[in-house]
């Protein structure tokens, strides 16, 4: 569950000219003719709606990308055994999964209809591998809904989510293999979180926020030479991290 940070207003950074138009290009630039991508984002707190960058970026980035005849979200705020099919059915209430911020945080709505069709898809291709259990009415939590409202603020396409059944890479990476037949169908599969996750620790006094910053630093800087070598890599577990640095 996400908390406020319980401080002043942030200072947004300035849209600079061009802002949409570079997101739009280099979205372009990653699609294959015929196929749906899939994309990862960077969800943060539900006030990141009200940041007018990251809603300018994340409208060119949508643009760009053909329309979707369906959209399979993963959330990190859903980690569940075995993986799971939500939101099933058309127009399930939210999950507002977060405590202390303004009250117009918990009024937002995002009625996207369902798919039972596309989750007897996910429990087919998945079938003999990865075990799938079904909660049709569990609705959409905050890094599923808060970016489809900047990106398909009609929530007129139907979107499903399915929880991460395990922290280990290479069978999650199992997983979106055995789920990339969907995109050759018109289904755009959003991974949906955060390299780090730390905003408790913005709320304590400097020598925590220290052993913070290392944290996030160390899973950067480790993240960083996956992705240069193109290898799955499991995040440091803060708690090892703040026990490393302390």
């Amino acid at each position: 569950m996400d908390e406020e940070l319980r401080a002043e207003a942030p200072e947004h950074e300035p849209v600079p000219p061009g802002a949409a138009r570079q997101v739009a290009e280099k979205a372009a630039a990653g699609l294959t003719p015929g196929r749906m991508p899939a994309i990862y984002l960077g969800h943060g707190a539900p006030p990141l709606v009200d940041d007018p960058l990251w809603v300018v970026q994340l409208e060119g980035w949508a643009q760009a990308l053909p329309r979707p005849r369906a959209i399979l979200m993963v959330s990190a705020h859903w980690e569940s055994a075995p993986l799971t099919i939500g939101a099933t059915r058309d127009g399930v209430p939210l999950i507002y999964d977060f405590g202390g911020f303004p009250e117009r945080y918990y009024h937002a709505q995002y009625p996207a209809p369902g798919r039972p069709e596309l989750a007897a898809q996910v429990r087919g291709l998945l079938s003999g591998t990865e075990p799938v259990a079904a909660q049709p009415d569990r609705g959409l939590d905050h890094g599923a809904y808060v970016p489809l409202t900047v990106m398909y603020p009609d929530a007129d396409i139907p979107v499903l989510q399915i929880s991460m059944p395990t922290l280990d890479p290479a069978r999650l990476i199992s997983i979106g293999a055995k789920l990339r037949p969907l995109r050759d169908e018109g289904v755009l599969i959003i991974g949906s979180g955060f390299l780090t996750h730390g905003l408790p620790f913005l709320r304590r006094r400097s020598s925590t926020t220290g052993r913070a910053r290392r944290w996030t630093a160390a899973t950067s800087t480790r993240s960083r030479g996956s992705a240069a070598r193109r290898e799955p890599a499991m995040p440091i577990p803060p708690r090892s991290i703040s026990r490393r640095f302390s």
